[in-house]
């Protein structure tokens, strides 16, 4: 009989090790951890030491390689801790770091990548405007040529991991209006000019720190430039297939952890004299919220294993996320009806799962760009 699974026997290794570090490290303090609003930055150490950080990163940075499914694997576990804030600020070099490690020059990468992946620096990516949202090629942080610095004007925001980070990978307009104008720069939390805003409290992801960034006559040695002048938009581009089938796996496994929630509370709690398992309309609206998981995860693996082929996935993967943010829009709202009052309750995971979930269908594109993308892939 063939083999049907698309994780083999290192993937199992990987996810037992992140499953035992989330269990281990994150869960005993993560309920602190959401009312503090951040975790210790020790626990980015802590995951390098586990070799989490590495994953997805060149081997010759020490990192595993480009595995899909190890990342895959990796990122369904730690959806375990239940705190989407700790999952995306731990995994803020996943987008802050790439366009470093693929167009940066030497001297960068070697400056940048070793301390990030050792849990010693922070990455962050810092593209979103106050103005902009989702539409990036219009962008307005400007970066003027002066001799050998590019001398930064403007701001950006909701930008994870932005109050701690110490590398930010920053899109900036070089060139003319649109896309073609377009430049990622390097810059370095000291450097003169660049100063970190408030920190932003959110509906979810608590424990993630966000942040306004300001850029005033800010001079970044040229040398900081990721890829060709005026060719950041494609470096930027490249990056959102990885991003958003990491979003997609992410919305799949919270619904399925609202999902075996939803289940283990259904057993338990009695109403009417039985459980509410006992119920037909309960049993009948996790059987539905089942399904929902279980479709959207096998498109979700199939889009990944043709991306670990090497195909262009644009289409296929922009479906993926819109799916499972979906699942998982409809997964969470359920679970929480199924717990009543209890669901509505802070410290309860469903209650967690659901206000975190909410941004899974705006980060990295929202729903409606998604479905512009996938418009046009289709040729309408």
């Amino acid at each position: 009989m063939a083999d049907l699974s698309y994780f083999n026997e290192t993937h199992g290794m990987v996810r037992e090790t992140v499953r035992k570090f989330v269990e281990r490290e994150i869960l005993p303090s993560v309920d602190d951890w959401e009312e503090a609003g951040e975790f210790p930055r020790e626990l980015y150490r802590k995951a390098a030491d586990a070799g989490i950080l590495g994953i997805g990163a060149p081997e010759r940075w020490g990192g595993s390689g480009e595995d899909v499914f190890m990342k895959v694997a990796a990122c369904e576990e730690m959806v375990r801790c239940t705190s989407g804030g700790v999952g995306a600020s731990l995994g803020s070099l996943d987008i802050g770091l790439p366009p470093v490690w693929k167009w940066g020059s030497e001297a960068l990468q070697e400056r940048v990548v070793p301390p990030v992946l050792a849990g010693e620096k922070i990455s962050a990516l810092a593209i979103t405007e106050p103005g902009g949202g989702s539409d990036v090629a219009n962008l307005r942080t400007r970066a003027v040529r002066d001799g050998d610095h590019f001398v930064v004007n403007g701001a950006k925001t909701f930008i994870t991991s932005g109050v701690r980070a110490d590398f930010y990978t920053v899109a900036v307009r070089t060139g003319d209006p649109g896309f073609g104008g377009i430049s990622l720069l390097l810059v370095e939390k000291d450097t003169p000019g660049f100063t970190v805003g408030r920190k932003l409290k959110k509906m979810g992801w608590w424990a993630s720190d966000t942040a306004e960034l300001f850029f005033e006559e800010c001079r970044v040695p040229v040398e900081n430039l990721i890829g060709p002048e005026n060719g950041g938009f494609y470096c930027i581009m490249s990056n959102f297939q990885m991003e958003r089938l990491v979003l997609a796996v992410t919305a799949n496994m919270t619904a399925q952890v609202a999902l075996e929630e939803a289940m283990n509370y259904a057993r338990e709690r009695q109403a009417f004299g039985r459980p509410l398992a006992g119920f037909q309309v309960t049993r009948h609206k996790l059987a539905e919220m089942a399904t929902q998981v279980a479709v959207s995860r096998e498109f979700t693996y199939r889009t990944a294993a043709r991306i670990a082929n090497g195909e262009d996935c644009v289409l296929e993967v922009s479906m993926a996320k819109n799916q499972a943010t979906q699942c998982a829009d409809r997964v969470t709202w359920d679970a929480v009806q199924i717990f009543g009052g209890a669901g509505y309750m802070r410290g309860t995971v469903v209650e967690r799962l659901f206000r975190d979930n909410r941004i899974l269908s705006i980060g990295g594109g929202t729903y409606e760009i998604m479905n512009e993308v996938i418009a046009k892939r289709l040729g309408l």
